[in-house]
């Protein structure tokens, strides 16, 4: 394999209407879906494998996300990734939270609706099923959400930062994709 067909040097691709903080860093083989939102200090490295985030997603002050060989870093639709959490060649469902200060291991899969609590520590290649209220260190199932506490927790949490989002745009506090990048995902 080359230098230029491994993926640090894929460009990024990102949606049209996708917003990114200029203090944000993305590097390699990096996909961005329909209004993803990456803050400011979000470090997204796809140089071994790739990193996808899927649309409506956002991407908290201090994330990182990063990947291992053989793991590529795949975060679902409408997800949100708090503040300061470590997403390292990993699954990440639909409709996800991830709290403050999270870590999720290589080859770990963690099921749609579920809530990874601030300070888990989710091991390598351990699975957790759906709607899944996951703590500790390391972390495990406390118990399955509710109807209420998954649209409290994931749908309403993920649709305000949509809005916060679009806000923030607004404001300038975020940009659209620079006009290099490929601009034809999803458009």
């Amino acid at each position: 394999m080359t230098a230029a067909e491994k993926p640090l040097y894929h460009r990024v691709k990102a949606h049209p209407t996708a917003r990114i903080s200029p203090a944000a860093s993305l590097v390699g083989d990096v996909t961005l879906g329909r209004d993803v939102t990456v803050f400011a200090g979000a470090h997204l490295r796809g140089d071994l494998e790739p990193v996808v985030v899927g649309d409506e997603s956002n991407l908290q002050e201090g994330v990182l996300v990063h990947v291992s060989s053989g793991d590529a870093a795949i975060i679902g639709r409408h997800c949100t990734v708090g503040h300061g959490a470590i997403i390292h060649g990993c699954e990440i469902g639909d409709n996800v939270l991830v709290g403050m200060g999270a870590i999720v291991m290589s080859g770990a899969k963690i099921g749609d609706e579920c809530v990874v609590a601030a300070g888990a520590l989710v091991p390598e290649h351990r699975e957790f099923p759906p709607r899944s209220l996951i703590m500790g260190m390391p972390a495990r199932v406390s118990r399955t959400l509710s109807d209420e506490e998954v649209a409290l927790m994931c749908t309403e949490a993920g649709d305000e930062y949509v809005e916060v989002g679009a806000e923030m745009l607004a404001q300038g506090a975020l940009e659209h994709p620079a006009p290099d990048m490929d601009m034809q995902v999803g458009a």
